[in-house]
C-alpha cells in the first residue's frame, strides 16, 4: 500500500477538520449583518478548501482500499460486443437501444395519459406553456429549413430523434457504451433520413420533378448527373452516421480517459465532467444531426 495515499488521507482529514471549523465561525460571523465583499470572499474560500479536502480525502481512501490506480491504457472495442437472445446475438448496443426506446415510450405515456389531460386553453400552465414554446420553436425551425409543407411530417420525427439521442447519451451516466458510439446504430439514423430525402423529393416534385433535380438544370446533362447524384444522396447517411458516431465516440473515449488516469482520485470528478459529455455535447450532435438533415431534404424539394 503506497504510503504517500495514507499521508493525503490524514493530511485531508485535518484539513476537513479545518476548514469546516473555518466556514461555520464565518457563518456565524455574518449573521445578523450584512454581508462585505470581503466577506463573501472569505466564506467562498473556506468552502473551496472545504470541497477540495473532501475530494482527496474520499479519493485517498477508495486508492488505498480498492487499489485503484490511475493509468492511461484503456480497453475499447470498434463494435459493441454481441450477446446471445433468444437463440440469435445481437450486439450490446443494440439492446441498450431497445432499453432506451421502451424507457422513453413509458415516459411519453405517462405524460400523455397524466399531464395531457389536465392542459387547458383558459388557464395553462407553466408546465403546458413550456411545452408548447417547444414544440411552436421546432415547427418554425422546421418551416425555416424546409417548408410550411413539411411542418406536420418531420417536426414530430425530429423531436423524437433528439429525445431518442439525448436518451442513450444518458444511457453512458449508467455505466452502459452509449448506443450512438456504435457506427451501425448511427447508420440506421442516416439510412432514416436518406428515406425522408426519398420520400419528400417524390411528394414535392413526382417521379419528373425528382430526376430534374437529381439531373440538373442542363436536360443534356441529366444521363450523366442522375447517376452520380443517386451516389451522392447515398453518401449522405455515411456521412452523417460517421459524423455522429464520431462525436459520440470521442466523448466515451474522454470520459474513459479521465476516469482511468485519475483512478481513486476520480470520485465525483466525472459526474461534473458527465454533465458536458451526456448533456450540452449531445445537444449540440443533435442539433448538427437534425440541421443537417433537414438541409438534405429540402435540397431534395427544390
Amino acid at each position: 500500500m503506497p504510503v504517500i495515499h495514507i499521508v493525503i488521507a490524514a493530511v485531508g482529514a485535518v484539513l476537513i477538520a479545518a476548514t469546516s471549523v473555518g466556514f461555520l465561525l464565518s457563518r456565524r460571523k455574518m449573521e445578523g449583518g450584512a454581508l462585505t465583499g470581503r466577506q463573501r470572499k472569505r466564506k467562498k474560500l473556506w468552502l473551496i478548501g472545504l470541497l477540495i479536502s473532501v475530494w482527496g480525502t474520499v479519493g485517498a481512501l477508495i486508492t488505498i482500499f480498492s487499489g485503484k490506480k490511475g493509468r492511461l491504457a484503456i480497453e475499447f472495442e470498434m463494435f459493441s460486443p454481441r450477446v446471445p437472445v433468444f437463440g440469435i446475438t445481437l450486439a450490446k448496443t443494440t439492446l441498450i437501444g431497445c432499453g432506451v426506446l421502451v424507457f422513453l415510450a413509458v415516459l411519453l405515456l405517462l405524460f400523455r395519459f397524466t399531464a395531457v389531460p389536465r392542459f387547458s386553453e383558459e388557464d395553462p400552465g407553466g408546465l403546458q406553456n413550456a411545452m408548447e414554446a417547444a414544440v411552436d420553436a421546432v415547427d418554425r425551425f422546421v418551416e425555416n429549413t424546409t417548408s410550411e409543407m413539411t411542418v406536420k411530417g418531420l417536426s414530430p420525427y425530429m423531436i423524437s430523434v433528439a429525445l431518442y439521442i439525448m436518451g442513450c447519451a444518458f444511457s453512458e451516466m449508467l455505466g452502459l457504451r452509449t448506443p450512438t458510439s456504435d457506427l451501425t446504430f448511427t447508420l440506421c439514423l442516416g439510412l432514416c433520413t436518406l428515406a425522408l430525402i426519398n420520400i419528400y423529393g417524390f411528394k414535392k416534385g413526382g417521379v419528373g420533378g425528382r430526376i430534374k433535380n437529381m439531373g440538373g438544370p442542363v436536360p443534356a446533362m441529366r444521363v450523366i448527373m442522375v447517376p452520380l447524384k443517386a451516389v451522392t444522396d447515398l453518401a449522405v447517411p455515411i456521412s452523417l452516421a460517421c459524423r455522429l458516431f464520431g462525436n459520440m465516440l470521442g466523448g466515451m473515449l474522454v470520459m474513459d480517459l479521465f476516469k482511468g488516469v485519475l483512478g481513486g482520485y476520480g470520485a465525483g470528478l466525472p459526474a461534473v465532467a458527465g454533465i458536458y459529455f451526456n448533456l450540452l455535447h449531445p445537444m449540440l450532435q443533435i442539433y448538427i444531426f437534425v440541421s443537417l438533415s433537414l438541409t438534405y431534404i429540402q435540397e431534395a424539394m427544390e
